[in-house]
């Protein structure tokens, strides 16, 4: 129940701060885990991304607003972080269907988005199929492009980056310098060293990075391991879900704050076997 009382502890975070920027690196403390895998789990649990939810719930407020006072419709933008009358009349038509100038008209609806409310459930219908390995640092070989820190931001890049490798001979090219017990096509959600989050496809090898390759290093970290196949990229992206919502409320483990790494051990996306590896930690 920890976990989830610590979800609910970042809605509060969010609710206390709806008239400042929401400090996401908070809101991963809060939750014990780095702001990316927080984006994630929150995502899973929420069935919304942490920014649209956000959105949601300034925007609801500030149709209350409208409706409560005559106070200016730019201050009230201002309040909610909207530095233009265009950028929140824009926002605020998207999620009410109306521009805000209409809202103090008699019998004009809006909507309203209440603030999220986490609790555990049952599920678990189907068996997950994981083990929990300790594994030694080890060095990825291949090719990277930077990410945001919004993680909705990144759907189109990463797709996209797969779909390159795949047509202009990456993906053979990094087959073929596998060297390392680990056997797979890896992608990975890492860190740089200055804290920006970045994705890389490679493979585990000691081969040297040339010729627009490069390296990055995965610390030793314990990871829970999930298998599965299917169709991609739906099945791996169900199977995580599962792991979010399913497994990792009632497992004893938590996130701990390393990368995310999918291996691919049989590429072909319409019949692909894979496993997803989570860092993580006993709670304690």
């Amino acid at each position: 129940m920890e976990w989830i009382e610590r979800l609910n502890e970042t809605i509060d975070y969010i609710e206390e701060h709806l008239t400042e920027e929401i400090d996401y690196e908070e809101l991963a403390k809060i939750a014990g885990c780095s702001t990316y895998h927080f984006q994630r789990m929150f995502a899973f649990m929420a069935d919304v991304s942490l920014s649209e939810y956000i959105r949601r719930r300034k925007l609801s407020l500030a149709a209350v607003d409208l409706q409560g006072s005559d106070v200016k419709i730019i201050d009230i933008a201002l309040k909610y972080g909207y530095n233009s009358p265009t950028a929140f009349n824009r926002a605020f038509q998207s999620i009410h269907g109306i521009a805000p100038s209409l809202v103090r008209s008699e019998g004009i609806s809006v909507k309203s988005f209440p603030p999220l409310k986490f609790k555990l459930t049952v599920k678990g219908v189907e068996e997950m199929n994981y083990r929990i390995e300790k594994k030694d640092a080890f060095r990825v070989v291949g090719v990277s492009r930077p990410l945001y820190k919004e993680i909705e931001k990144n759907f189109a890049i990463v797709p996209k980056m797969w779909q390159d490798v795949a047509v202009d001979g990456t993906i053979n090219r990094l087959a073929g310098m596998m060297d390392m017990p680990l056997k797979g096509i890896l992608g990975v959600c890492g860190y740089n060293t200055d804290e920006s989050m970045k994705y890389i496809i490679g493979v585990a090898s000691s081969m040297d990075a040339s010729d627009g390759l490069e390296e990055y290093a995965i610390p030793a970290f314990t990871w829970a391991v999930f298998s599965g196949e299917g169709v991609c990229p739906q099945a791996i992206q169900e199977l995580e879900q599962r792991v979010v919502t399913e497994w990792l409320p009632t497992s004893g483990y938590e996130y701990d704050n390393g990368p995310d790494v999918e291996l691919y051990i049989s590429p072909d996306p319409q019949n692909a076997k894979f496993e997803v590896w989570i860092p993580v930690v006993k709670k304690q």
